[in-house]
């Protein structure tokens, strides 16, 4: 039993010669599948994001080093530690995992893969946990399709932009973010996509202080305005219905504009469909431009 006192069971046995990534827990330790203590406790060497979460999880576990040193792979590893790696992973076994959740997915084990795939090296998977499909499960948004977007650009001209981009995807948009940008990112969101799209926040996911919040962007964009949160954080922003709403704004939008000035009929337009001021904008425009 490990210190945790985690009575799970691994099994000890000869891997073949590649790399073979290991989804670990999101949170709770004892999400981690038999494979993937398999996995850590057979691998000729150990490579992670985070050489002490993993180290931490595998005491939990039971999982000893028998000798065995964790290599650390993240953004400022550069492109020795990746090299050194394959070249590891061309005679013996290579695990590597993530600081948390499924590795590759807003990780640096990107490269890594890549390298593999690029040398002829073999590469496997223990799948795990992961943020993305456990947030989708408790939001209540539509799942036939989503579209992972990872973490938004901090800054706010490039954060505005790239939501820009994503307003139309017919799915459910899906986003890390970092707790200290929650309410500007909801801000943001609110004004470009529109404050009546549905939004999900979950909060520490399968810890001790799981919290899922859900409502309107203009709602929460309100309600944390200013607000301080911790932990880690995934968005859910329900799929953009607005083809099917320019159909009916736009009739409302020609008549407005007979009467008001541009920015007036563009205000009431927005508020009146609970729509993003700058898509009204956008069409009256258009509409001005084919007078």
């Amino acid at each position: 039993m490990g210190k945790g006192g985690s009575s799970l069971n691994f099994e000890k046995r000869p891997l073949p010669a590649g790399i073979h990534l290991v989804g670990v827990p999101i949170g709770t330790a004892r999400d981690i599948t038999l494979r993937a203590l398999d996995t850590l406790a057979s691998a000729d060497a150990l490579a992670a994001e985070d050489t002490r979460s993993l180290r931490k999880l595998m005491d939990i576990h039971g999982v000893p080093l028998d000798g065995r040193r964790i290599t650390a792979l993240h953004d400022h590893s550069g492109a020795g530690a990746v090299d050194a790696l394959i070249a590891r992973a061309r005679e013996g076994s290579v695990a590597y995992a993530s600081e948390a959740g499924m590795p590759l997915i807003a990780d640096p084990g990107f490269e890594l893969v890549r390298a593999a795939r690029s040398a002829g090296v073999a590469v496997t998977c223990a799948p795990g946990p992961s943020a993305v499909t456990t947030a989708l499960a408790l939001a209540g948004l539509a799942t036939d399709a989503f579209f992972f977007a990872g973490f938004l650009p901090s800054a706010k001209g490039p954060r505005r932009a790239a939501l820009e981009a994503q307003q139309t995807i017919p799915a459910t948009l899906v986003f890390y973010e970092s707790p200290k940008r929650l309410d500007k990112m909801l801000a943001d969101a609110a004004e470009i996509l529109g404050g009546a799209r549905r939004v999900v926040v979950c909060r520490e996911l399968t810890k001790r202080f799981e919290e899922v919040r859900s409502g309107t962007l203009g709602a929460l964009a309100a309600e944390l305005k200013g607000t301080a949160v911790k932990g880690e954080i995934c968005v859910l922003i329900d799929r953009d219905s607005g083809k099917i709403k320019e159909i009916d704004f736009e009739s409302d939008l020609i008549e407005a504009l007979k009467t008001m000035s541009v920015r007036d009929a563009v205000d009431m337009v927005a508020a009146s469909h609970a729509l993003a001021r700058r898509k009204v904008y956008q069409v009256a425009l258009r509409l001005a431009k084919d007078c």
